[in-house]
């Protein structure tokens, strides 16, 4: 019976671990595309003003977004940033009603 190298064995064990991140990869891209999606069918009927688009690149470019970063980057009053996070349909991260952060699931 033929034996493989050592060497052989350990380069298809980082090869297969590398297909299987890969995997996990291309599973999570989907996930995001179909959120990002779902976002944007949001977005039909708004003024050109607003700034749901703005907060949508927010949030897929932060897995975590706070009213806090919300108000800074967008510019907005902490109010508007937690009502225009409603409207998007965030899922709350924190359950703390004091310092809330909310992240696409």
């Amino acid at each position: 019976m033929l034996q493989h190298a050592p060497w052989l064995g350990r380069l298809l064990a980082i090869v297969q671990g590398l297909i299987a991140a890969a995997e996990v990869g291309l599973k999570e891209y989907d996930r995001l595309a179909l959120a990002r999606q779902m976002m944007e069918r949001k977005l039909t009927g708004r003024r050109a003003s607003s700034k749901l688009r703005e907060l949508i690149e927010l949030v897929m470019a932060k897995p975590l977004v706070s009213a806090a970063m919300v108000t800074k980057v967008l510019d907005v009053t902490p109010q508007t940033a937690r009502r225009i996070v409603g409207e998007l349909g965030l899922r709350e991260m924190t359950g703390r009603g004091r310092f809330r952060a909310w992240g696409i699931m």
